[in-house]
């Protein structure tokens, strides 16, 4: 969705190539390692820029640097949109680190998405990154009936509920919703009409899950049985039921302990849902949000709950609107077409 909402709405641009189907892969399948990181592709392939965004965890930096070795001896440039400096899947970030020594040093342009990671960026490497925000994630229609029923339940009577979202989904190494839990239960128990909802995937919550965790399925299934929260488990959401899901919230909670950037923070801002996130990375330089502090160290629950109850009284920043995201999506457009051009004026 990213890279598909860096081009101008009508389709115009620079041509980005389709991304290979690997040999063997299923029809059901969702995602695979890019091909375009595969040996040799780069070098035998018909391309003028090679921009990297997501994909390469399962490389090796030996791998990445034949990658890099390949495009120098054709001259192709590389640009790399650096979206996490904290890879989100990794327990450790050593191997995440020594891809990002690789790659950050090696690119002819970098990007990054907040003014705080250009200066870890900087401080880390010497290098300057261009900062360009994240594009919207939700699509243009979809955000539209999104703020028209928003604005249809607020004209109306007083909401019945305030409904706090919590997404465990498939966890993540960087997720820790483990304490959150208890302290969202007692800050909503002092609001009227509030209501913590969770959803989690079947594979971490059920017993019989691929990532099943007894400790976190327990937890929620006492608070669920004690009535204290709407405890939702199902498979993985399409895109429709998850706009849906994020348009009935009134603030999603984002349970990171580590991390860089968020796409959940922006399909939320698209659909006029608050947002809380953690104090670690760069979610509150991404946007206007509530903070909290959580880190890999600790967790600050006053901060939490101050965090709950500052969005329960509506002191939360307006969400962007169709045309701004509009405006914003024609000026990153424009931004990249003039970055690439400029980089292959460079090689010629």
């Amino acid at each position: 969705m990213y890279v598909r909402h860096l081009a101008p709405e009508d389709g115009s641009g620079p041509h980005r190539l389709p991304d290979p189907t690997p040999e063997g892969a299923a029809q059901t399948q969702r995602w695979w390692p890019p091909v375009m990181l595969d040996p040799g592709w780069a070098a035998t392939n018909d391309f003028d820029v090679f921009h990297l965004h997501f994909g390469f965890d399962a490389r090796s930096p030996e791998d990445l640097q034949a990658l890099v070795d390949d495009l120098r001896r054709r001259g192709k440039p590389l640009v790399f949109t650096v979206h996490d400096l904290r890879n989100p899947h990794h327990a450790e970030r050593e191997l995440h680190d020594r891809q990002l020594d690789v790659l950050v040093p090696a690119a002819d342009a970098l990007i990054t998405l907040t003014r705080g990671a250009a200066d870890e960026i900087r401080s880390r490497w010497g290098r300057e990154a261009i900062v360009l925000p994240h594009p919207h994630v939700v699509p243009f229609d979809v955000m539209r009936r999104a703020a028209a029923m928003r604005g249809v339940r607020r004209s109306g009577p007083r909401a019945q509920q305030f409904r706090v979202g919590l997404h465990v989904k498939s966890l993540r190494a960087g997720m820790h919703p483990h304490p959150l839990v208890p302290v969202l239960v007692d800050a909503l128990r002092e609001l009227p009409h509030a209501v913590l909802q969770v959803n989690g995937h079947r594979d971490v919550l059920l017993p019989d899950g691929a990532r099943y965790d007894a400790a976190l399925s327990e937890a929620l299934h006492e608070h669920a049985a004690r009535g204290e929260i709407d405890l939702r488990i199902h498979d993985f959401l399409d895109d429709d039921a998850l706009w849906a899901y994020l348009a009935s919230l009134d603030v999603s909670v984002l349970p990171y302990r580590f991390g860089t950037h968020s796409g959940w923070l922006e399909a939320c801002r698209d659909l006029g849902t608050a947002v809380i996130a953690p104090s670690c990375g760069y979610f509150a330089d991404q946007a206007t949000v509530l903070s909290y502090g959580h880190d890999e160290q600790h967790l600050d629950a006053e901060s939490l709950a101050a965090a709950v109850r500052e969005a329960y009284a509506g002191r939360v920043a307006p969400p962007p609107t169709v045309e701004d995201r509009r405006r914003e999506r024609a000026a990153l457009a424009s931004a990249h077409d003039r970055l690439y051009e400029m980089l292959v004026r460079a090689v010629r």
